[in-house]
């Protein structure tokens, strides 16, 4: 199997924790160190020759479309998805299953990090699952998506445990990489693929995560975004 040459990233949320200021600016569009954070995602990317990038929209699509255009300045070739109505995080895939024919890069276009995609993609093939989780280390375990492995293999996915539930430190980073039978299993409409997919992947066994320990910042709540502005590295 060659590089991983497609992505698909979620941009279409309403961002309602960091109002006033996502009442006119989409969260992908917020500035850290000057740079809007799904930049970042599409820097990362391109940085690892990844061709062709689609962008789910929804809530303020037409200022993300507007600022990234074609992709051409960025050296990609971006497309877009409209949601008339929230999909989820799984949901928007159906909008693009054409085009996502091979195995492609899924991410979301609120986080920051700095994770060596041609290592994330290298486990992937050696390890044969349908689906890679990137997983990273957290304190508190409670806002995100908590990952029991096994070795490598994902056991169980645990979205936003209770305190007294939390077994593991690992959580999902929301950056994947997905084989394109996984969209098979989406059903039509709203579709949330740390509920709805993951579950059942991690049950038959065709679910991995992939360690890193880079840097990784959730931009969800002020005091996230605070603290990506603060330590983020460039």
């Amino acid at each position: 199997m060659g590089k991983i040459t497609k992505a698909f990233i979620l941009a279409g949320g309403e961002a309602t924790r960091l109002r006033p200021i996502t009442y006119e600016i989409p969260k992908p569009l917020l500035p850290v160190k000057g740079i809007p954070l799904l930049e970042y995602g599409i820097r990362l990317l391109t940085k690892y020759d990844v061709k062709e990038i689609i962008i789910a929209l929804r809530y303020l699509g037409h200022k993300i479309r507007a600022y990234f255009g074609d992709g051409r300045k960025f050296g990609v070739e971006i497309y877009y998805t409209e949601e008339q109505e929230p999909l989820g995080t799984a949901g928007p895939l159906r909008l693009a299953k054409e085009q996502l024919t091979e195995p492609f890069f899924m991410l979301s276009g609120d986080i920051l990090c700095d994770i060596d995609l041609e290592n994330f993609a290298q486990f992937h093939q050696a390890h044969g699952g349908l689906s890679t989780i990137a997983v990273t280390t957290v304190e508190d375990a409670s806002r995100f998506g908590m990952i029991i492995l096994q070795n490598d293999r994902i056991v169980d996915f645990v979205e936003k445990p209770e305190k007294n539930q939390q077994t593991s430190q690992y959580i999902n980073s929301a950056y994947y990489i997905l084989e394109p039978e996984v969209l098979d299993r989406i059903p039509e409409g709203y579709c949330m693929i740390e509920k709805d997919i993951f579950p059942n992947l991690a049950k038959e066994g065709k679910l991995f995560g992939y360690r890193f320990a880079g840097q990784w910042f959730d931009v969800g709540t002020f005091n996230a975004y605070e603290e990506a502005i603060k330590n983020w590295q460039l």
